[in-house]
């Protein structure tokens, strides 16, 4: 009696092909998770300056590069003739937020739709990561905000609302209401007033 060979055993045991279809796809194909991961040493955020209504397409090029990115967004509608729609904007249009080493710049200038990378006197300004987590908290949460001109107390600002709408003064205290100077410098006078803080803008 013949004992069967392993070799023949093998050869008709089912063979179980690979699905063409299932392919592992290309890791560089794919845009990689941009949820909080660990930063590399030496790395800080810094704001991208875009070409106008290129946000979306600077943070998507961004991430294939694999380097972190935030672009904070807020709903708006958007009416159409016969309907109307709510599409994400940028909360700071023409901003975008990336995380990297400084010696990496290059290499995001050269991303399409960067115009530059916010700096003074020649060296990069990074951002402190709690500004950048304090306002990713914010669009992440269910709470209502809106984008809104920082003000300082001793800024000179214009009232743009109200009986007082187009009175240029100082700001001197903000609050639930914020309290506006106006002075005659000659004379060294000057006169307090109180107004709504979302009545004012930077002059």
């Amino acid at each position: 009696m013949r004992v069967p060979n392993l070799k023949d055993m093998d050869s008709n045991e089912p063979r179980i092909l690979p699905d063409p279809g299932s392919r592992t796809p290309d890791p560089g194909s794919r845009i990689p998770d941009p949820g909080p991961r660990t930063p590399d040493p030496g790395s800080a955020w810094f704001a991208l300056w875009t070409r106008s209504r290129h946000e979306k397409q600077v943070r998507d090029q961004l991430l294939k590069k694999s380097v972190e990115v935030f672009l904070p967004t807020i709903g708006k509608w958007s009416h159409w003739k016969d309907r109307k729609k709510k599409i994400d904007w940028p909360l700071f249009p023409g901003y975008v937020f990336a995380r990297f080493v400084p010696d990496e710049r290059i290499g995001v200038l050269k991303v399409d739709g960067v115009v530059q990378i916010i700096s003074n006197n020649g060296v990069l300004s990074s951002i402190p990561d709690e500004e950048i987590e304090s306002i990713r908290t914010l669009v992440e949460s269910e709470l209502a905000y809106d984008p809104v001109p920082l003000i300082k107390e001793g800024d000179m600002v214009k009232v743009t609302h109200g009986p007082l709408r187009g009175v240029v003064g100082r700001l001197v205290r903000k609050g639930a209401h914020a309290r506006l100077v106006l002075s005659v410098d000659l004379i060294g006078q000057a006169v307090a007033v109180e107004v709504d803080a979302s009545d004012v803008k930077p002059y």
